[in-house]
């Protein structure tokens, strides 16, 4: 199966986040955070349309005022605290679909709790995907500062015991595999894997794409928030639209 050019982004923003409320529209580096996923696919060409998924008018008008399209509002029934991304995925395809007429041959999920993304992770991923036919989807993933098989134990019985029993077999850290962790910067599927598979994505087979792990972000408490703006804000991570807009100020 060929990767076609027809790209969904689907920015998902609920209205009702525990870890942090009103994370979605809190100033991140200048911008709403949700205005970094919006800013991220208006500079991503590979994207043929981008939409905002949301349940929350307040957020809704934020991201309209970034520059994006919220063409819905998404139904409660999918925005319950217990609700997960993929039905919320298949949803905005969906509608987008049956109110353009026309179909889509990938979507891609842009979670804005990850906004250090770079528009090459995109292309690079789409073209991992188009030569790898049986794929049905690539997801982004890092390297953690630690290994799990190495590092980490619980107590069984009141004494310290590995997580991964194969774990103590190791004696040095240079012979444990490699472990990675999905990082929630990049999901890119498959339009007919999103239209047919109902339960999961994780049901599907999928690539890997790894980014460093200092990209990696994942913001869903006020510490994880603040040391992700330090890290833009200091300079160690560079967004190109922030650039962009710096550049225009001056």
């Amino acid at each position: 199966m060929s990767v076609g050019r027809r790209l969904l982004a689907v920015i998902p923003a609920r209205g009702g986040s525990r870890g942090l409320p009103g994370k979605n529209i809190r100033l991140f580096a200048g911008l709403p955070l949700i205005g970094h996923a919006v800013r991220f696919a208006q500079m991503c060409l590979e994207i043929t349309r981008s939409v905002v998924s949301t349940d929350d008018e307040e957020i809704a008008r934020v991201a309209r005022n970034c520059g994006a399209e919220v063409p819905f509002i998404r139904p409660s029934a999918l925005s319950q605290d217990d609700t997960p991304l993929w039905p919320v995925v298949r949803h905005a395809l969906a509608w987008v679909e049956e109110h353009e007429g026309e179909a889509y041959d990938l979507v891609l999920l842009l979670d804005p709790t990850s906004p250090a993304r770079e528009p090459l992770d995109v292309s690079q991923a789409m073209e991992r995907l188009r030569h790898a036919p049986e794929a049905d989807g690539i997801i982004g993933v890092s390297q953690p500062d630690f290994n799990p098989i190495w590092h980490c134990v619980v107590e069984r019985d009141g004494w310290m015991a590995h997580l991964i029993d194969s774990g103590r077999q190791f004696h040095r850290r240079q012979d444990v595999p490699t472990v990675y962790r999905i990082n929630g910067s990049l999901y890119l599927w498959r339009a007919a894997f999103v239209r047919d598979q109902a339960a999961a994505w994780e049901a599907g087979r999928h690539l890997m794409y790894e980014i460093p792990e200092s990209r990696a972000m994942s913001i869903d408490t006020i510490e994880e928030f603040e040391q992700a703006e330090l890290l833009v804000t200091g300079g160690l991570i560079h967004l190109p639209w922030v650039q962009e807009d710096e550049s225009r100020a001056r």
